[in-house]
C-alpha cells in the first residue's frame, strides 16, 4: 500500500530510526537517465542516425561531459531522499525526488522476504532484499543494502512477521535451517535435454529451413530462420540452467528456503501455509527415469517453482513438508473419464483423471506432459461446474476449482451426475477444511 508522506507520520515516528540503501546503490540509479536515452535511440535509429550526423566531436564531448554528472547527481539525490524504517508495526520506505511516496508495509502481512545477489552485486558485496505482502502483486524491495544488513533485516522482519515484541526481534537472529535437497548440475542439465521443448524447437530448426530452401532456394531465407530458432531452444535451455543451477532446498521454521542461481543467486522462501496449488509434472523423456518437476501456486507470491528435477520419491517426501498431511494420491486411484468422453476430446480424454482425498482435490491432465494438481480442501475459494451444448450431449461436464492465488484446477469431462454430487460435496470439504486449518503463522 502506497501512500503520500504527510509531516503526521514525522511528528507521529520521531523516535524511529530512519536508515539508507548502500552508498552503491546510486551507481544503480545513475542508470535511469542513461536508459531513457538509449530507449529513444532505439525507438527510433534512423532518426537517432541522422542527429549524430549532424553533431560535431566537439558537440558530443560537451554532451557527455553534462550528461554523466547529471546521471551521476540523480543517482545520488534519489538515493539520498530514499530512507526505509522499522516502526512498530509497519516496514516505511520514502522515496521521491521531485514527488515524495511513502510506503506503509504491514509486518503482519509479510509473507515472505527474498535475498537475491545479482552478479555485479556479490562483486560489490551487496544484496536486494525483496518482501511479498498479503494482497500486493508487485514485490516492495530494497536495493541495495549490504550482505549483513540484509540478513539481519530479513530475520528482523520475520520476526516481527511472527509475533515477536519489537525490543526482541533483532536478537532472535536468521532461524536454522536442515538441507533437504540440493539437485545436481549434472541431472539439472540431462533433465534440460531431456525438456520436450528444446527438442521440439531443435526439429523446428532443422525442418522449417530445409522446407523454406525448398521452395525459395534463397540462403538468407534459411539463415534468418534457422538461427532464430537455434538460438530460441539454446537460449531458454541455458537460461533455466544459469537461473535453477546449484537449487538447494533447505527447511527452517519460517518455511521452506530455496537458494539457487549461477550468476545471480536468489534467497527465496515458500512461505508456510500460503501455499494454494501444488502440481507435479512428469515431462514424457523422464518418466524412464522417474523423475519429476515440481511447481506452486502461492498467494501473493511469484514463487512457481519448489523443485527444478528429482526422483518421485524425494519429490513426494518434500511436498509433504509444504502441505503437511497430505499424501501424493498414486497413479492407480486417479479416475478416467467416461469413454463417451472421447466424443467430445478425442485420445486426449485418456490423459485426464481424478480423484479426491481427506486432504486434496486432485486432478491430472496430458498424455505426454502429464500434471498433477493438488489443492489442499482449506485453500479451495469456489467450485464450479462447467457444460457446454456438446458435453450436454454426452453428459459430461467439468468441475472447477478457484484457489486463493487466482488460479484454477479442473476435474475434466466427469459423467454429469457425478460432476453434480462432486460439486456439492467438494464445497461442503471446502467449508469444513478451512475450519480445521492451521493459522498462516510464521515460526509457528
Amino acid at each position: 500500500m502506497t501512500t503520500p508522506d504527510t509531516d503526521g507520520d514525522v511528528r507521529r515516528d520521531k523516535a524511529v530510526t530512519e536508515r539508507r540503501l548502500h552508498p552503491v546503490t546510486p551507481l544503480r540509479r545513475a542508470w535511469a537517465p542513461v536508459a531513457v536515452l538509449l530507449g529513444w535511440a532505439l525507438h527510433d535509429p534512423d532518426g537517432t542516425q541522422r542527429q549524430l550526423a549532424r553533431l560535431t566531436t566537439t558537440t558530443l564531448l560537451i554532451a557527455l561531459a553534462v550528461l554523466i554528472p547529471a546521471a551521476a547527481l540523480y543517482g545520488f539525490l534519489t538515493w539520498w531522499f530514499t530512507h526505509f524504517a522499522v516502526t512498530e508495526s509497519e516496514l516505511r520506505i520514502r522515496t521521491g525526488l521531485l514527488f515524495r511516496r511513502t510506503a506503509h508495509i504491514r509486518l503482519e502481512r509479510i509473507q515472505a522476504v527474498d535475498v537475491t545477489r545479482p552478479l555485479l552485486a556479490r562483486v560489490a558485496g551487496v544484496a536486494k532484499l525483496k518482501l511479498d505482502v498479503i494482497g500486493t502483486d508487485k514485490k516492495d524491495e530494497l536495493a541495495f543494502l549490504g550482505e549483513g544488513e540484509a540478513r539481519a533485516l530479513r530475520a528482523e522482519l520475520l520476526a516481527r512477521a511472527a509475533g515477536f515484541a519489537p525490543e526482541t526481534a533483532h536478537e532472535v537472529g536468521e532461524a536454522p535451517a536442515r538441507q533437504l535437497l540440493n539437485v545436481p548440475p549434472g541431472v539439472l542439465a540431462v533433465s534440460l535435454v531431456l525438456t520436450g521443448a528444446t527438442w521440439g524447437t531443435l526439429i523446428a530448426a532443422l525442418v522449417v529451413p530445409s522446407v523454406l530452401w525448398f521452395f525459395t532456394h534463397n540462403l538468407w531465407t534459411v539463415l534468418a530462420t534457422a538461427l532464430p530458432l537455434i538460438g530460441a531452444a539454446g537460449a531458454s535451455s541455458v537460461g533455466r540452467f544459469v537461473t535453477e543451477y546449484d537449487w538447494t532446498v533447505a527447511e527452517s521454521p519460517d518455511g521452506l528456503r530455496i537458494d539457487r542461481g549461477l550468476l545471480d543467486r536468489a534467497h527465496e522462501t515458500v512461505p508456510p501455509g500460503r501455499v494454494q496449488t501444488v502440481r507435479i509434472v512428469e515431462p514424457l523423456l523422464w518418466r524412464r527415469r522417474s523423475w519429476v518437476r515440481v511447481e506452486l501456486d502461492v498467494a501473493g507470491s511469484s514463487n512457481s517453482v519448489l523443485l527444478p528435477v528429482a526422483p518421485r520419491e524425494v519429490a513426494e517426501s518434500v511436498i509433504a513438508r509444504v502441505l503437511p498431511g497430505v499424501t501424493v494420491p498414486p497413479v492407480s486411484s486417479l479416475s478416467r473419464p467416461p469413454r463417451r468422453a472421447g466424443r467430445c476430446v478425442p485420445l486426449w480424454w485418456r490423459g485426464y483423471g481424478f480423484t479426491v482425498t481427506e486432504a486434496v482435490f486432485a486432478a491430472r491432465h496430458g498424455l505426454l506432459r502429464r500434471s498433477l494438481a493438488l489443492v489442499p480442501h482449506a485453500k479451495v475459494q469456489s467450485v464450479r461446474l462447467a457444460q457446454g451444448p456438446w458435453m450436454r450431449l454426452w453428459r459430461v461436464a467439468d468441475v472447477h476449482v478457484d484457489t486463493g492465488a487466482n488460479k484454477t484446477v479442473t476435474a475434466r469431462l466427469r459423467d454429469a451426475g457425478e460432476a453434480a454430487e462432486l460439486l456439492r460435496a467438494q464445497a461442503e470439504r471446502s467449508r469444513t477444511g478451512r475450519k480445521g486449518a492451521r493459522p498462516d503463522r510464521w515460526m509457528a
